[in-house]
């Protein structure tokens, strides 16, 4: 038996899922432990052991890789819980990352923020100043030493790092992406003084055009790198006592994994990494069920994630925010916000209910865990409301208090509001389903997508309590909750799901038409520092896709557009083509009528995305074919719109459920997470255990194992 293991470790839960080659899918979930988050993956790890009658020893001894998700990058960052780093970059530049480049004064900011000038500011700088030092040294665009690395000074500058407690530097030179010889050569200085030193040099993080995105990026990551560096390395010998079999792998933000040992170098890469799952997970399943436009949305404790699949593939981005800076770091498009099931709520001094974006966490967590949390969230009022049930969370092994839920909802949101708990409950259950209304809006109708043409995909341990509400408030026809026995675990799934992925780009801004052979010599460069990468994992592939993009832009203009570019020799007719590619989908995105060709075009980034396709991933097995009649397992009084009050609800155990199984709203599904059909639809259970929730009374699906799909 061979298994493979995905764990995503959210802020309040760590989720769990377990394959093996025969086709079983287990799922498991435990709460996370900050600050060890580790603590809550071997238990997480125990628990399936546990499902499969096995030792934790006997389960790792079989497994292939384990692939993990981590939010330990981000929320450093996002929490400016790093440690102090040292900033190197070339005599007369180090302002830069001080004056920000304007954008620290809009970047990452809400409408509403940037309608208020005088109330920005940039108090978000990365470091101190004293840590920011120049050396001498000139590298000149097309990448020719105009000026030598004074190493002397550089040796002083290191030392006065050192002699204050630094022990990482990050290394951003002008235009090291053309020539990063200086870059390496310093690296080489401060190893000399302290090999223990972390050194990240931008050529390598970030061989990219644009100074303070390319300083900021790099600084960055070399904030992360060394805990990342120390939580893998422990988590690593953690599991290699416990006789893991294989390696343990690193989801990025890029949708796909990465080798423990190579990820702190590339740290940056990992921010990000915990809200990619969902989405992979997502791409897959819909390859199975026949959906190609898909809205995956994760509501987890912390976090509301959404992102887009349009035509098969993931929503890219070359670009991030953290903090008010620019990130270079190619990822999955997610939006997110803090309007989880630990999203507290809360009322301002204008008398306004809002959700979020603060959360309780797993410590102390919502009000109802009774750890001593005293502020009510999005979970105390689904507790309230009787949409949870009373037994508790996971299955019953975590209790919750209708008590202290109560008493939280009454004191902090119904008396300042002058409602009764129950409607205030019931508030704050809405004004959920509005934030995250929103933020779907938001991400598909503003990029240009009419929601009609989408399924939405709801997981996560809160999303199927809500998704039916938020569905029809974008105006989406069919929710799809991927249940089977991945249930509330979907982007651990989608994390066991996720192949080997690395990418390479480079810099080399030129007007078009582009000489042909500058442009096969940058990619050539590229794909060999991807394949060289993939080598590097210690990992056999059943096949290694590349994959070749330009970002392009019209002269003048900042706004770039990735465009991919066709495989085999590269010759002036398919760059003409990426260019006609550029302008179609520059279009799309700003207008018809918005381009000006006359201006120019010009190639500014080149970009090589290599995936190592491993042999094992997770399918969901097909589900028994239903015989009877779906039985209620009990009833119980829901609150679910406001006005109504509380129904006489049908609660049904997901565990009985059978492919065929059709359900009429209103209607509680426990899995152990639970999923709500509301009055006036319809949920239908695929062959595969997913529950399609749509408007119709009635509606036929076929089976997700048959050659159709679903």
């Amino acid at each position: 038996m061979t298994y493979v293991i995905g764990v995503d470790v959210g802020g309040t839960f760590t989720d769990a899922v377990l394959d093996d080659d025969s086709g079983s899918v287990i799922a498991a979930k435990a709460p996370s432990t900050p600050p060890d988050y580790s603590r809550g993956v071997l238990d997480v790890l125990a628990l399936l052991a546990e499902q499969l009658g096995r030792s934790v020893e006997e389960m790792l001894a079989e497994t292939h890789h384990v692939a993990h998700g981590t939010t330990s990058s981000l929320n450093a960052l996002v929490m400016r819980q790093v440690p102090d780093v040292g900033f190197l970059t070339t005599k007369g530049h180090r302002d830069s990352i001080f004056i920000m480049n304007v954008e620290g004064r809009y970047l990452g900011r809400s409408p509403h923020e940037l309608q208020h000038v005088l109330a920005q500011d940039k108090d978000h700088y990365l470091l101190p100043k004293r840590h920011a030092l120049e050396v001498t040294e000139r590298i000149d665009r097309d990448g020719n030493v105009i000026v030598a690395l004074d190493e002397d000074e550089v040796r002083t500058q290191v030392r006065r790092l050192h002699d204050d407690g630094i022990r990482a530097i990050a290394v951003s030179l002008l235009w090291a992406f053309r020539n990063p010889a200086h870059e390496k050569r310093i690296r080489e200085l401060v190893h000399e003084i302290d090999p223990d030193v972390y050194v990240a040099l931008s050529s390598e993080v970030s061989p990219r055009i644009r100074e303070f995105a390319r300083h900021s990026t790099t600084i960055m990551s070399t904030q992360v790198g060394p805990g990342l560096r120390t939580y893998l390395t422990d988590l690593e010998d953690s599991l290699n006592s416990r006789g893991l079999n294989g390696p343990l792998l690193v989801m990025q933000s890029n949708g796909g994994a990465v080798a423990a040992s190579e990820a702190p170098s590339q740290a940056i890469s990992t921010v990000g990494s915990v809200l990619t799952g969902g989405v992979v997970g997502s791409t897959q399943l819909g390859k199975r069920l026949g959906h190609r436009n898909i809205i995956s949305t994760d509501v987890g404790g912390t976090t509301f994630l959404v992102g887009l699949i349009v035509d098969g593939e993931p929503e890219r981005d070359t670009t991030t925010v953290i903090n008010h800076h620019p990130i270079n770091v190619p990822t999955l498009r997610v939006h997110a916000i803090g309007s989880g099931g630990g999203a507290v709520a809360w009322v301002d001094a204008g008398g306004n209910l809002r959700i979020g974006p603060h959360s309780a966490g797993a410590v102390p967590g919502p009000a109802s865990y009774d750890q001593g949390g005293t502020e009510p969230t999005n979970t105390d009022a689904n507790l309230v409301l009787g949409i949870l049930p009373t037994t508790g969370l996971l299955g019953g092994r975590k209790a919750l208090s209708v008590e202290k839920a109560r008493e939280a909802i009454r004191t902090r949101i119904a008396e300042p509001l002058g409602l009764s708990t129950e409607d205030a409950a019931a508030a704050v259950h809405a004004a959920q389903n509005a934030q995250t209304g929103d933020l779907l809006r938001k991400t598909v109708v503003e990029a240009g997508y009419d929601p009609r043409d989408f399924v939405l995909y709801a997981f996560g341990g809160s999303g199927p309590a809500f998704c039916a509400n938020y569905a029809r408030q974008l105006g989406v026809d069919e929710v799809v909750v991927p249940l089977g026995p991945v249930a509330s675990a979907f982007s651990a799934y989608g994390l066991a799901a996720s192949d080997i992925a690395l990418a390479q780009e480079l810099s080399d801004p030129a007007q078009l038409p582009v000489d042909p052979v500058r442009a096969e010599k940058n990619f050539a460069q590229l794909e060999d520092q991807v394949r060289q990468g993939l080598d590097r994992q210690g990992l056999k592939f059943d096949d290694v896709e590349i994959v070749r993009e330009i970002d392009m832009r019209y002269a003048m203009q900042l706004a770039e557009v990735t465009v991919p570019v066709a495989d085999g020799p590269l010759d002036q007719a398919a760059l003409d083509a990426a260019a006609e590619r550029f302008e179609t989908r520059y279009a799309d995105l700003y207008g018809q009528g918005s381009g000006f060709r006359e201006a120019g075009v010009q190639a500014i980034t080149y970009r090589v995305r290599g995936r190592g396709v491993l042999p094992f991933s997770p399918e969901l097995p097909p589900l028994e074919k239903a015989d009877v009649e779906p039985r209620e397992s009990g009833r119980r009084p829901v609150y679910l719109e406001i006005g109504q009050g509380f129904v006489d609800t049908p609660i049904y155990d997901y565990a009985a459920l059978r492919a065929g199984h059709v359900i009429d709203g209103p209607a509680v599904i426990e899995v152990p997470t639970t999923v709500v059909v509301p009055g006036g639809r319809t949920g239908t259970v695929d062959g595969l255990g997913n529950l399609h929730i749509t408007t119709s009374s009635m509606v036929e699906i076929r089976s997700a194992s048959s050659p159709e799909g679903a």
